[in-house]
């Protein structure tokens, strides 16, 4: 059976970009940063909170051909713009400081923290358009 769930896959434009969004914006950590030639130059690359050993980002160019046809890819580019592929979640013990110090280092807020009733929370999208909030739950 399954035990434990270890990398979730987030869609990037630029794995450059992303790279630096979620490790000098966000403050994650570089888990692996692997270049595999025999694969095209397949590029493996993984964030994770620090801490949190056990879960990974992968941060995956959207693949062109023979993963995806032309068109499906520009679909997802798409939907990733639009902020429609998915979204993540993080829990943060002071959403405003947080908030406070993600828009000191540039990280654009769709939404300041507001009170909900699980709690604080507050919107924003990477470089590649994902859904991203943060919350300070009850």
């Amino acid at each position: 059976m399954l035990r434990q769930l270890t990398n979730v896959q987030v869609w990037v434009h630029d794995q450059d970009e992303a790279l630096a969004f979620y490790t000098e914006k966000l403050g994650m950590e570089v888990r692996d940063d692997v270049t595999v030639p025999e694969m095209g130059n397949f590029r493996w690359l993984t964030v994770g909170v620090p801490g949190q050993p056990d879960v990974a980002l992968t941060l995956m160019a959207v693949p062109g051909p023979p993963v995806f046809d032309a068109e499906t890819q520009a679909q997802i580019k798409a939907l990733m713009a639009k902020g429609a592929s998915g979204g993540l979640f993080f829990m943060t013990d002071d959403c405003r400081a947080t908030y406070g110090e993600l828009s000191k280092r540039g990280v654009e807020f769709q939404q300041e923290p507001t009170e909900q009733p699980y709690g604080i929370d507050a919107g924003f999208r990477d470089p590649s358009g994902n859904q991203m909030r943060m919350v300070q739950p009850r």
